[in-house]
């Protein structure tokens, strides 16, 4: 026997009646973590005490939680034996490895294997069938050293600070932004953060993470901070009255040509909560399975990379084209 895997707005596991990320209302959801594009009003969840935390900010009403240690041992209904491994990719985010008669089966979320500032660092363990997110799933999504990226990241600050500017850093308010907030906090920079940013960090703190210092975006008060703010509110109210400023967004597609221009930014610094291309490979090599299901980002792509590697690979919810040898 084998695992069923199906997709319609999150993988569906019909052989255990558990969907994983659905993105719209089910009975029963793991959730890998509390990015919108991963959670729904579900009636029932797999958790880890993080993410349900930081979830009950973004989704209202009540819900079944059953909370999991990373490596606690939970079973559900056939017999499936369910554990949660760190994903890396922001404070809870995390991967679901479940055992039946059909074998070891990991489902990965949002994943990168570099380790952060804001996360705890990922653990995959090995498993049969595999389903893993391929966001940069092209080769020439190789990010630079971690080092070098916060280094620009503060030289940048430093610079704008030192020419009576206010540097604006644009980065998503959960992961994101509390990476950020360490990078620059701990390079000894004092940071104002956007009330949105502001209000899923307090929460960060409350789940127990420590944090640098900050403060809450203040219109009298900003200049000689640096301030992190969600993207979509860089160029509109409130901060169009932050002037001079200098901005900068941070994210994994500043690896593309035409990223400062896309943005309207003056900057972009490929930071990055996902694996990249050669931690993608790496990550399969760790797993080990014998199937693997790409899902999200350049999927097919990698797919083909796998079957190329002769690791059977198929996209999730997509036209795979067979490979024929010439």
């Amino acid at each position: 026997m084998s695992w069923e895997v199906r997709f319609k707005q999150g993988v569906h596991l019909p052989q255990i009646g558990w969907w994983l990320d659905a993105q719209k209302s089910q009975a029963r959801s793991f959730v890998s973590h509390a990015h919108s594009d991963h959670i729904a009003a579900h009636r029932e969840i797999i958790a880890t005490r993080e993410t349900a935390g930081l979830m009950r900010l973004r989704v209202g009403g009540k819900r079944q939680e059953n909370i999991l240690a990373f490596g606690q041992t939970w079973t559900a209904d056939f017999g499936c034996e369910m554990k949660l491994h760190s994903a890396g990719h922001i404070l809870g985010s995390a991967m679901l490895h479940a055992t039946t008669e059909h074998g070891r089966l990991l489902y990965t979320g949002d994943f990168k294997l570099r380790p952060g500032h804001a996360a705890e660092p990922c653990s995959p363990p090995r498993a049969d069938v595999l389903i893993m997110e391929t966001t940069f799933g092209l080769p020439r999504y190789v990010f630079p050293p971690q080092e070098k990226i916060e280094q620009d990241i503060v030289t940048f600050c430093r610079q704008a600070l030192a020419d009576n500017v206010t540097p604006v850093l644009l980065a998503y308010s959960l992961g994101k932004t509390q990476e950020l907030l360490q990078i620059v906090g701990r390079a000894g920079l004092p940071v104002m953060l956007h009330s949105q940013s502001c209000k899923l960090t307090r929460r960060y703190a409350e789940l127990g993470m420590k944090l640098p210092p900050y403060a809450l975006l203040d219109p009298r008060g900003y200049a000689g901070h640096v301030i992190i703010s969600p993207p979509r509110q860089g160029h509109t109210e409130p901060l169009t009255w932050i002037h001079p400023k200098r901005t900068a967004v941070a994210t994994g597609w500043a690896m593309d040509a035409g990223a400062i221009h896309r943005h309207g930014c003056d900057a972009a610094f490929p930071l990055s909560d996902h694996a990249d291309f050669p931690d993608l490979l790496a990550f399969v090599d760790r797993v080990q399975p014998k199937l693997v299901y790409t899902l999200h980002g350049f999927a097919k792509e990698f797919a083909a990379t796998l079957r190329a590697r002769g690791t059977e690979a198929w996209a999730i919810g997509q036209q795979n084209q067979m490979d024929l040898a010439l």
